[in-house]
């Protein structure tokens, strides 16, 4: 088996808090991210496919594919927006943990569809200090 990663950017923006918790607990658990008009991040995102190599092309899944596919289902879905309008994030805080769970779920059936490969690992980078990995589901 043999591991790809690629790397991409986005834009986007949210705002960290729960319609479950009063606005005191917002701000005691996100902080000066609970601010109700939101903040942005120029996140970084790494996506790791794993799969057999074909014998035909010498890849495990093409990096134009890839590319289509992460622009489609996440670049264009996310990029420049507010997270939180999201579908995805009804009912969800979009902590950068959520974010990379749910890019993980969004790409794990179009790439299983276009190759043998599955997704490994999704890490998004928010911050220069901060980063978060999710693993494929299993």
């Amino acid at each position: 088996m043999i591991e790809l990663t690629r790397r991409y950017r986005f834009p986007a923006a949210h705002v960290l808090r729960s319609a479950a918790l009063s606005d005191a607990d917002n701000r005691r658990i996100y902080g000066k991210c609970a601010t109700p008009h939101g903040h942005g991040h120029n996140y970084g995102l790494e996506v790791t496919v794993r799969g057999p190599v074909d014998a035909r092309t010498g890849r495990i899944l093409s990096l134009e594919r890839l590319d289509e596919i992460v622009q489609r289902e996440v670049l264009d879905r996310f990029g420049y927006r507010l997270l939180n309008e999201d579908p995805l994030f009804e009912r969800a805080v979009p902590t950068a943990e959520n974010i990379a769970r749910a890019l993980t779920r969004l790409l794990a059936g179009p790439v299983a569809r276009q190759s043998r490969a599955r997704v490994s690992r999704v890490r998004l980078v928010e911050t220069r200090r901060n980063s978060f990995e999710c693993e494929g589901e299993q």
